[in-house]
């Protein structure tokens, strides 16, 4: 009942703003917004932003940088009793509305003529989710709205006021108004024309994929980003064993020897010289590979900790674009020489993709790199998620590689069915997104304080509006430096927000 009632409000509410549209006369109500400190908002020149903070009661006002006042004025006897919220989505289409929020008398503001009158709300939150929009504690001023949407105030049927949703109004690098993303999703089935690594078929796949990528446009939100997935989720077989590792993991120079593969059915042969480095030896390798018909494209990956060099790995496909086979030869190791291993990767998800440890963070396993690299759109400036069935062993739902770690691997997301089991619990894509728009590879509570309501703790998971959902200042703050449009390598570019409708007054 609940529903539909909210489903009703937002329908009459749509017809008041075709009617202020269509050139309704003014009257003689005005309206202001104010924060929580008292200071007026102007809608030309700011915007609503998603709430930060957990639901409070109203006397925590003065501590929320995110709610709105908002006061109406006008002659005596001829204001509103109540006045309704309603918000819009990005696309223009209706999201929520508050049907009938009460108003109570308030000071006017210094400057109203002697003859005026005012009546004002309680704060009013905007909120990502209804989880956070139906809690007992702020149900009745609360209002789903998203970045990019509007939220408008309405008495008596004319629009009053009417701001563009944007992110942080103030923060320590400045306002926040909107800001794009682009994802490239894959959900990757567990062997080639397998069933999906989550839900009931194909089309269940993709539809639980497009809920993850809301959930966390959701969230961050906060910080004013809105991820656009470009082209659309895809649902993809594993690659094949595409990958040639040299030095493996621990990046040993060579001592002298062959290095033998057969691709798609050629046999290839290199020579290796002692004292050549891992990613001396995958060149070495790559032009024997080109000359035998194929396109062969080198990829260094970084030191990790017990390791003495980088590993470098051969990324093989054939002439017409797709990946190439690579396949051990008839008889032998592929590597005979007897410190500079060489490694085939491949990837079979049916037991769970092995994943790095703290010890080799910075390169991520043979496997990891066979699956990540086969999808790599070669743009930095890309984010990609990879979505699939299960971690080896347990223990983890997702991980991200980052810059800081200094890998050919960067701006990836890898998550699992477990991370989207548990959905809003834990929010694993937007978490693990955090690590990269963040540059940062640890959590908050790894050495301070635990405060679970923010989405960078480690371990929270709670489904509640109290839950790891939370983004600071600081950390949109951050976001922006490390991911924004003047970072080195920028995820995040502008997107201004539509100017907010002019208002109309009411009667």
């Amino acid at each position: 009942m609940r529903a539909r009632a909210r489903a009703a409000a937002v329908g009459l509410l749509a017809l008041s703003w075709s009617e202020a549209r269509a050139g309704a006369p003014p009257g003689s109500l005005r309206a202001l917004a104010l924060d929580g400190s008292g200071g007026a908002v102007d809608p030309a020149t700011s915007f609503a932003s998603i709430e930060r903070t957990p639901p409070a009661d109203v006397e925590a006002f003065a501590a929320d940088p995110d709610a709105l006042r908002f006061v109406v004025v006008g002659e005596r006897g001829s204001l509103p009793s109540v006045v309704s919220v309603v918000t819009t989505r990005a696309d223009g289409g209706p999201l929520d509305a508050l049907a009938a929020l009460p108003v109570l008398p308030t000071p006017c503001p210094a400057g109203t003529a002697p003859a005026d009158a005012c009546v004002s709300t309680a704060p009013v939150r905007a909120v990502a989710d209804d989880v956070d929009r139906d809690h007992p504690l702020a149900r009745e001023r609360s209002v789903r709205a998203e970045v990019g949407g509007a939220l408008a105030l309405a008495a008596f049927g004319r629009e009053l006021l009417s701001f563009a949703v944007g992110g942080p109004r103030t923060s320590p690098a400045g306002p926040i108004g909107r800001l794009r993303g682009r994802l490239r999703v894959h959900v990757v089935r567990d062997y080639a024309k397998g069933p999906p690594p989550f839900g009931a078929d194909d089309a269940a796949a993709l539809a639980l994929a497009e809920s993850q990528v809301a959930w966390t446009n959701a969230v961050w939100g906060q910080c004013g980003v809105r991820f656009v997935v470009e082209p659309a989720v895809r649902l993809v077989d594993p690659p094949p064993p595409h990958l040639l590792a040299l030095g493996c993991d621990l990046g040993l120079p060579a001592s002298g020897g062959e290095v033998r593969v057969v691709v798609e059915g050629k046999p290839v042969r290199a020579v290796l010289r002692a004292g050549q480095s891992p990613r001396v030896a995958a060149r070495v390798v790559a032009r024997a590979i080109e000359a035998a018909g194929f396109v062969a494209r080198v990829s260094e990956n970084a030191r990790i900790d017990p390791g003495a060099l980088g590993s470098a790995d051969v990324l093989v496909r054939r002439r017409d674009g797709a990946l190439a086979t690579i396949e051990p030869p008839d008889g032998g190791r592929v590597s005979t020489d007897a410190t500079l291993s060489a490694c085939i990767g491949g990837v079979d998800l049916r037991d769970g993709l092995d994943h790095f440890t703290d010890a080799d963070a910075a390169a991520g396993t043979v496997e990891e790199r066979t699956l990540i690299k086969a999808f790599d759109d070669g743009d930095p400036r890309t984010l990609d998620v990879v979505l699939m069935a299960a971690f080896a062993g347990g223990g983890r739902i997702g991980e991200s590689f980052i810059v800081a770690d200094r890998s050919s691997i960067r701006n990836v997301v890898l998550s699992d069915r477990g991370g989207v089991r548990a959905d809003r619990a834990s929010f694993a894509l937007a978490h693990e997104l955090g690590h990269i728009l963040l540059d940062m590879p640890g959590h908050p509570d790894d050495f301070g304080v635990d405060t679970p309501t923010r989405l960078m703790d480690a371990d929270a998971a709670d489904p509640s509006a109290f839950g790891p959902r939370r983004l600071t200042l600081d950390e949109c703050a951050r976001m922006v430096h490390e991911a924004g449009p003047e970072a080195t390598v920028p995820l995040l570019v502008p997107w201004p927000l539509a100017p907010a409708r002019a208002g109309v007054s009411a009667r």
